[in-house]
């Protein structure tokens, strides 16, 4: 058997997450094993290194599967784009070592988290972003990252339903940047909470507007109280930026956003 590692790009707004699910087809793993069947000519069974929530998007989705066919690597990639919808595409595919695992040989994962500042309403950018029209204080947000490095207990910042044994994780770094209207929060970990991400923008925006102290940013960790933190942001404005391995490396896709200069 061949394992590939498969790099994907999609826009989450019209699917229910990644991850199969008994109650609907619409989510992006079953599109994406349909399309890789049709080009292996065998099911195909697919494992993702992070899985994304509904509406939730992706630049550097990696994926493996393993197949007996023998296809180029061209065919691959532009077979399998052939049966994918508009909002999904294969950007890069790998014959990798058969024991490398996408999510368990994951040492990291980044996510990125786009906000517009603007005091009129947005239309065209409404799913792929968040807005806000008021002008949120950055170095304050950014100061406020510095108490999220390092291993910690994210309580404070999971869902209730999340299912996760324990809510340590281990962060390597947490910032915001400007660039142009756009406010781009970057965030890397070991692993994630069910809404983490979206739970630490929500509390971070408070930050910005100083509704809360940098202190208070402290005791709500401390606190490990979901009650004690902000509101879930909207999905629309999560990007996953892909995992990081110790033994295979890829050329990232950039977002819009990053290429603006």
């Amino acid at each position: 058997m061949i394992r590939y590692f498969v790099q994907l790009e999609y826009d989450g707004t019209n699917y229910f997450g990644f991850q199969k699910q008994k109650h609907t087809r619409n989510t992006i793993q079953n599109k994406i094993n349909k399309a890789l069947a049709s080009i292996a000519n065998h099911k195909v069974k697919t494992v993702c290194a992070g899985r994304t929530d509904s509406g939730v998007h992706a630049l550097n989705q990696i994926i493996h599967f393993d197949t007996n066919s023998k296809r180029t690597i061209n065919s691959w990639i532009k077979g399998t784009n052939t049966y994918l919808p508009g909002d999904i595409a294969v950007k890069g595919f790998y014959k990798v070592d058969k024991n490398l695992h996408a999510r368990f040989d994951a040492s990291s994962r980044t996510y990125k988290y786009f906000i517009k500042q603007c005091s009129e309403k947005i239309a065209i950018e409404t799913n792929n972003c968040l807005w806000v029209k008021e002008k949120l204080n950055v170095e304050l947000m950014n100061k406020a990252c510095n108490y999220l490095l390092g291993e910690k207990d994210f309580s404070s910042f999971r869902a209730s339903r999340c299912q996760s044994a324990s809510a340590i994780r281990t962060v390597h770094q947490a910032f915001f940047r400007q660039k142009g209207q756009y406010l781009v929060f970057e965030i890397s970990a070991n692993a994630f909470l069910l809404n983490m991400i979206r739970i630490l923008v929500g509390t971070l925006i408070d930050v910005g507007k100083k509704e809360i102290s940098i202190r208070a940013f402290q005791n709500i960790i401390n606190s490990k109280k979901r009650s004690s933190a902000g509101k879930t942001v909207s999905p629309n404005g999560l990007y996953f930026y892909g995992p990081e391995y110790n033994t295979f490396k890829y050329i990232k896709n950039l977002s819009f956003i990053d290429e603006l200069d």
